[in-house]
């Protein structure tokens, strides 16, 4: 087969082409696309369309950061120096000890990348793309050159294109050129005045990689990808920026440094009094190295990251994706999540149920995006095309509408015993236009796919929606070489652009009393949770292309309108009252009718007997203080802006709320960027959105919302069981040492014993609490202060009590069977081991409530179930095993030495488990109103 030649070079001055010459260069089709076979061939020779990815740190360097620590390398030194003296098997113990800790910390930070990096995949840009004929919506980094992209407001650029089509096409280009003011687009051949290339910002009929469209649509054909396009010459990595650490990160990273002094100083503190009362110096040291090794928590940031790598995974899976790490933390303080409705409380699947003209209400049959139904009129079935209203309001519908239906057969699985092909329609576009385009189908029998059957002019130009106008028109030419205006957009808006209307199948002036008429049905309809929507049309005389949308858009002629029904989310109802008993308050904005909202807002739940309902233009007479005041009250915004949401964030931050909004177009940006946690829709939303927000929704679902922010506060409260845990192991293991050294006694745990503490009981057991389950009341609790600090609420009391009874209960074990029999320390020195694992295996369940170890079920977590059982048994080996008792100067304990072991090991989590039991009542919802635990 001849293999089909593409020109791709890099220095092509595509802009001096024209259309027809960049289809021909390219082998293409500026209507069809490529063919998928080709594509597919394509993408094989020319590779994927990313950017080079920043070089990663090799794994073995990884691993040798492991041994960089101060303390490590000074434990290094004394354990050469202890073997140059001939503690050979001392030596070579510590060095396997150490070297195992560093593998775990190696194994620990690969995860934590790879984690990041497939949250970093998981948000990749998706292009909407014309092959063989047909719209698909795929990853950007599957383009080829000569596949046909479409454009639209909120995209981001995913390849360079040479325009075909530009209307009114805006790109912000500072990405790129550093020009901040949007570049206009046009799709004719740019004329070269000389050999010199004409800048990028001149380059009018280009759109580059990496750049973000702020208005308008267009359709282009990919020229350049990857490291070929304008931004990867530069080596731009839009992509690859660092991760940021979080504010907890930052904070655990300052206290580890204090906690290496504190240990520091303690651990000389160790050594002097031990000199002091007759131990020898280097004894001495090797145990207070050791001691410092095991007590300062290194690992710790690292552990954070593993654990919010480990939560923003699990929140992967429940449809949530972090774009920012810092956002995880937030989430868990959110007090207010001000939500949009459609699509996100609403379910997105829009069926136009309604229709008005005339005086007269239509009835449409069928549901979801299947292109079957009737038009019934008073109960009885009619034929649309004898009405002439209903006809022009279908083909308005049908027209003015980008969106496209898709059909998929499925193969039903034993479908009434036989293979029988099923299909089910999906709409590629906005979910609104998608259910007029259904409509049309119903009412005019063209096949919606095909297109067949179908009649229409050709499109000339479009006003794309925006929220100011409220309102998308498109102009066509028809077969007679006039021209029309078809218009839709929210009855209000459409008709203060209408003087007349078509009245039983007759076009007059539109009077006073009609408008009020037209408003009053508009109430009617959106009464009944329908969104409504209205039509007009305008015959243009002496249309020329370039005209002012105030001019095309005037004088228009207004048909009537349609009712359709978004119903709520089952799922939502649930997670309001979720949210309403854990102190978070729920706020809807929407740009829909009030009574819409309204009605939407009661099925759900929202409205709960107090809540106020403010529309657009009584919040634009506020001012930010009495905005301010008002907005505790509110749940329901109507009929807003995307430029009303940035006041309602402020509104509500002003009054000490964490805010979390969402949001899923261009003009929602500034509003997500300003709150608290940024929400963007992962369907419906926008690449702009999407950039400026910290978490990502892929199933724009309300639900997800809540899920996250539950994950949010279980991911907090997991660091925090973990920060217990290990400073309170680390208190008792300093504590043991140094009681013992200032009341004179003889050392308690040998060096080898202090680091395979730390080996046995600060690994596993302290990850294992990174993935455990939430408490049943995490959705009781009001939000945090999101100023709090880690060890706020009675975390440092527990820390220094708890790890103060471990330190004290070891000694004593230790003392007791040391004062029975005096020389046999390595007997005693076993107890203290044994019984210092043991207290901190038994404490670790009781990190894991903050009530008390009673309070949870034990084996809920079986990672920590198995990985206390794990640590038990290495244990067990270094005390029982002949071959490895003298490494690690241990000896055979006895039932009676277990009995003093567990008993001394329990007292610490028991005894504070049952000052827990006595404090600690039922769960009760942080809104007393609210009743009852309500599952998501």
């Amino acid at each position: 087969m001849e293999e089909i030649q593409v020109d791709t070079r890099p220095n092509q001055k595509w802009y001096t082409l024209a259309a027809a010459d960049v289809t021909r260069a390219l082998n293409s089709d500026a209507r069809e696309g490529l063919s998928q076979s080709e594509a597919e061939r394509r993408l094989a020779k020319i590779g994927a369309n990313q950017l080079a990815a920043n070089k990663r740190k090799p794994l073995f360097t990884v691993l040798l950061d492991q041994f960089k620590d101060f303390m490590v390398l000074i434990l290094f030194v004394a354990t050469l120096i202890s073997y140059f003296l001939g503690e050979y098997l001392d030596a070579i113990t510590i060095i396997a000890i150490i070297f195992i800790n560093g593998v775990l910390g190696f194994i620990q930070e690969a995860k934590a990348e790879r984690s990041l990096q497939a949250l970093k995949d998981l948000a990749s840009p998706m292009a909407r793309v014309m092959r063989d004929g047909q719209l698909f919506l795929i990853p950007a980094s599957r383009l080829v050159p000569g596949d046909l992209v479409l454009l639209e407001a909120g995209d981001r650029v995913p390849a360079d294109l040479r325009l075909f089509s530009a209307n009114r096409l805006e790109i912000e280009e500072s990405a790129l050129t550093g020009e901040s003011v949007p570049v206009s687009k046009t799709a004719g051949a740019l004329s070269a005045v000389s050999d010199d290339a004409v800048p990028l910002g001149d380059q009018k009929n280009l759109a580059f990689m990496g750049t973000m469209v702020t208005g308008g649509t267009g359709q282009g054909l990919v020229v350049s990808t990857g490291m070929d396009t304008e931004i990867g010459k530069i080596a731009h990595m839009m992509n690859q920026a660092e991760i940021a650490e979080t504010p907890l990160q930052i904070r655990l990273e300052q206290m580890g440094k204090i906690l290496v002094v504190v240990a520091v100083l303690l651990t000389l503190v160790v050594i002097g009094a031990g000199v002091w009362h007759g131990h020898e110096l280097f004894t001495m040291f090797l145990a207070g190295v050791s001691l410092a090794v095991a007590a300062i928590p290194e690992g710790l940031p690292a552990i954070v990251t593993v654990a919010l790598a480990l939560g923003v995974q699990r929140m992967i899976r429940r449809n949530a994706i972090v774009r920012k790490l810092p956002s995880v933390e937030t989430l868990g303080c959110a007090s207010v999540i001000c939500s949009d409705k459609t699509g996100t409380l609403t379910q997105n699947k829009m069926t136009v149920t309604h229709i008005w003209h005339s005086n007269t209400t239509y009835q449409v049959t069928g549901s979801g995006y299947e292109p079957h139904g009737a038009f019934l009129l008073q109960g009885k079935q009619i034929a649309p095309d004898r009405d002439q209203a209903l006809v022009q309001l279908l083909q308005i519908a049908q027209r003015c509408n980008n969106a496209q239906l898709s059909c998929e057969e499925e193969k039903a699985r034993r479908l009434l015993g036989m293979g029988k092909a099923v299909k089910r329609w999906q709409v590629v576009g906005d979910p609104t236009e998608g259910a007029l385009k259904v409509l049309a189908a119903k009412g005019l029998g063209f096949d919606p796919e095909t297109g067949k059957g179908r009649q229409e002019g050709v499109r000339v130009d479009e006003l794309p929606f925006d929220s100011d106008r409220k309102m998308m028109s498109v102009v066509e030419q028809k077969s007679d070489g006039s021209y029309v205006l078809l218009a839709k957009g929210a009855a209000e808006a459409l008709l203060s652009r209408c003087s007349h209307i078509m009245w039983n199948g007759q076009v007059q002036p539109l009077s006073a009393t009609m408008r009020h008429r037209i408003l009053d049905q508009t109430e009617e309809m959106a009464a009944q949770a329908l969104r409504v929507l209205g039509f007009a049309y305008k015959p243009l005389q002496g249309y020329r292309r370039g005209q002012s949308a105030e001019i095309k858009e005037s004088d228009l002629i207004f048909v009537g309108l349609a009712g359709m029904i978004d119903p709520p989310r089952e799922e939502v109802r649930p997670a309001i009252n979720l949210c309403h008993q854990a102190g978070i308050k729920t706020v809807m904005i929407t740009g829909d009718h009030r009574i819409t909202a309204e009605a939407i807002a009661r099925q759900i739940g929202l409205m709960r007997g107090y809540g106020e309902i403010m529309e657009g233009r009584e919040l634009d007479r506020l001012t930010d203080e009495e905005l301010a005041e008002r907005a505790e009250r509110v749940a329901v915004y109507a009929r807003v802006s995307p430029e009303h949401k940035l006041r309602i964030v402020r509104a509500l931050q002003s009054n000490g709320h964490v805010v979390a909004m969402t949001g899923d177009g261009v003009n929602d940006a500034p509003a997500i960027k300003t709150a608290d946690i940024g929400i963007a829709m992962g369907i419906t939303g926008t690449d702009v959105t999407k950039e400026a927000a910290d978490l990502v929704l892929r199933d724009d679902n309300f639900a997800t919302i809540v899920a996250a922010v539950e994950e949010g506060r279980n991911i907090y409260d997991n660091i925090r069981k973990f920060i217990r845990y290990l400073l309170a192991s680390n208190v008792g293991e300093i504590l043991v040492m140094f009681f013992a050294m200032i009341l004179g006694m003889p050392l308690p745990l040998v060096p080898i014993q202090i680091l395979w503490v730390n080996l046995v009981t600060d690994g596993l057991p302290a990850m294992a609490l990174g993935v455990d389950p939430p408490e049943a009341d995490t959705m009781y609790q009001r939000p945090r202060n999101k100023h709090e600090n880690i060890f706020a609420r009675g975390l440092g009391w527990k820390i220094v009590s708890r790890g103060f009874l471990i330190g004290l209960m070891t000694l004593l074990a230790f003392w007791l069977t040391w004062r029975e029999n005096p020389d046999d320390l390595v007997h005693a020195q076993t107890v203290a081991f044994v019984t210092l694992v043991m207290a901190q295996l038994i404490h670790v369940f009781d990190c894991r409530s903050q009530h008390s170890v009673f309070h949870r079920n034990i084996f809920e977590n079986k990672y920590l179930v198995w990985a206390v059982l794990s640590s038990i048994v290495l244990v067990l080996g270094v005390v029982y095993l002949d071959a490895l008792q003298p490494i690690f100067k241990t000896t055979d304990l006895y039932f009676r030495d277990w009995a003093l072991i567990i008993v001394a090991a329990g007292i610490p989590t028991f005894v504070a488990g049952m000052g827990g039991v006595l404090r600690r009542g039922r769960p009760r919802p942080a809104n007393k109103s609210t009743a009852g635990t309500v599952r998501s």
